[in-house]
């Protein structure tokens, strides 16, 4: 069963928390598989995807955000887009748009940022929008200070929150045809608990960046961790390999319904919507060539048909209320 567990370093300014998605990872990737149209992702696409399921989890449950938290990365290479999307109930949905042939062993460069020009997004799109509100978006490069390329997710992320955050962050991520798991550390802000949307003083943030003597210390014992450890231990025993003499204050872990699971938010009303802003004409044209407008979610693999009756019927409905929740494409 898929876990979360979140803890507090008692009497220091840092905070983590470790995900293993187990059965709830199994399911995107069979879903996938049983797809007869692009069949199941090449492992280095899975692992990154596992990875960024992994890492949403975990920010969507540090920020405590009544929303969608979006992740996604998207670049030059074959691998054009792949999106995690994360429920504030912790249910989540995964995919990956690949177009070419992605090498054996290839490296996040190779699938996405060929010419260095991909990029990662991180979104947050609020269930219940305010008149006017829009989500808040981040987005970083797929490299360093430096203009070098990153080929390590973890490294993505930790370079998001230290630039766009002014959080100091250590992320652990792995993941392979059955766990994708991670685990995170972060130096609480200065104003106490906050999220990616914070509105912190950034002079204060930066001049305290790197310089916890505790933060440090627990963020070495972190990155001793290896990836073959965080798949194939259970939480309690990675807990205690790296952090057995550091007083851990410990929540109760979200398993099963309350904790990360499979979800996918598409329904026929959302596939109906989609085809109505296409318009009359381009609905028509589509059916003047088939019997059914046919739409596959590409999360789940859930196929929509709609006959002549039923696309006529979306042009005659009254306008329906905007949707509040994510729109992920």
């Amino acid at each position: 069963m898929s876990e979360l567990h979140k803890f507090l370093f008692e009497g220091l300014p840092v905070r983590g928390a470790i995900v293993r998605l187990t059965d709830s990872w199994s399911e995107v990737l069979q879903r996938r598989a049983a797809n007869t149209e692009t069949g199941a992702y090449p492992e280095p696409v899975s692992e990154l995807l596992g990875q960024m399921s992994a890492a949403a989890v975990l920010m969507q449950a540090n920020i405590k955000f009544n929303g969608a938290l979006v992740l996604q990365v998207f670049g030059d290479g074959p691998v054009k887009l792949s999106v995690v999307e994360v429920q504030p109930d912790f249910g989540f949905r995964a995919t990956a748009t690949v177009q070419g042939k992605v090498l054996p062993q290839a490296a996040l460069s190779q699938m996405v940022n060929v010419n260095n020009e991909g990029r990662c997004a991180i979104t947050l799109d609020p269930l219940e929008r305010l008149p006017g509100q829009q989500p808040y978006q981040g987005v970083v490069p797929l490299f360093g200070d430096q203009k070098e390329k990153l080929e390590k997710l973890s490294e993505v992320l930790e370079h998001y929150m230290l630039q766009s955050e002014q959080l100091d962050t250590t992320l652990v991520l792995a993941a392979n045809s059955q766990v994708a798991a991670g685990l995170l550390i972060q130096r609480l802000p200065l104003e106490g608990a906050g999220n990616l949307a914070g509105r912190y003083d950034s002079v204060e943030r930066e001049s305290a960046l790197g310089k916890d003597e505790d933060y440090n210390r627990i963020s070495i014992l972190s990155k001793s961790l290896k990836p073959e450890e965080l798949l194939g231990l259970d939480v309690e025993t990675v807990l205690h390999r790296l952090f057995w003499e550091e007083p851990l204050l410990r929540f109760e872990p979200l398993l099963g319904e309350a904790g990360p699971r499979f979800h996918c938010s598409c329904s026929r009303e959302r596939v109906g919507r989609m085809i109505k802003s296409l318009g009359v004409s381009e609905a028509e044209s589509i059916l003047s060539e088939r019997e059914n407008i046919e739409v596959a979610c590409e999360f789940c693999g859930a196929q929509y048909q709609f006959d002549p009756v039923d696309a006529a019927s979306l042009f005659t409905q009254p306008e329906a209320s905007p949707p509040t929740g994510p729109a992920v494409h």
